[in-house]
């Protein structure tokens, strides 16, 4: 009889494969519509988390046409002009989500810095530096994988800067 085998994410692939610990997480995924904060506070509910552990990806297009990716907390917002100045432009926006999985492999609220089409520049808030362990989507709907912040840092070369809207 075959043993049933949780289904790994292209987001785990890539973590086996760099040797990098991390736990996987699968939640129940609902269809109601939710803003983009709600969700993430749904998902933190969802896996028993502080809100303040749990990361969205955001990405963005700065005044020189260049995309950024950036991982904030779920319950705030992120602040442009912070972000502009971490990533080195005049101003950055956040992409329509209909580019979003053409420019990163993703569908909304299962996009993760890991393992995207192309490697964009990545500012991941200052705060997860703070924690032992921070959660980030597995790359698809209802996962969501748990790692060391240093080791997603390092894993996709990203810097860290404050992000957060007061």
């Amino acid at each position: 009889m075959a043993k049933h085998k949780e289904e790994k994410t292209n987001v785990m692939r890539v973590l086996d494969q760099k040797k990098i610990p991390y736990t996987a997480h699968a939640y129940e995924e609902t269809d109601s519509p939710m803003g983009d904060r709600e969700y993430g506070l749904h998902i933190a509910q969802k896996l028993g988390q502080d809100a303040a552990r749990v990361y969205k990806t955001l990405v963005a297009r700065g005044a020189s046409g260049q995309i950024h990716v950036f991982c904030i907390p779920v319950a705030e917002s992120l602040d442009l002009k912070k972000a502009a100045r971490a990533a080195g432009e005049k101003s950055v926006e956040l992409i329509a989500v209909k580019e979003l999985l053409g420019l990163t492999g993703y569908v909304r609220g299962g996009c993760s810095p890991i393992g995207m089409k192309k490697q964009y520049p990545t500012v991941v808030h200052c705060a997860a530096e703070d924690c032992e362990t921070i959660f980030v989507s597995a790359g698809k709907l209802g996962a969501q994988i748990e790692l060391a912040p240093s080791a997603l840092l390092a894993l996709i070369g990203a810097a860290t800067a404050d992000l957060i809207a007061e």
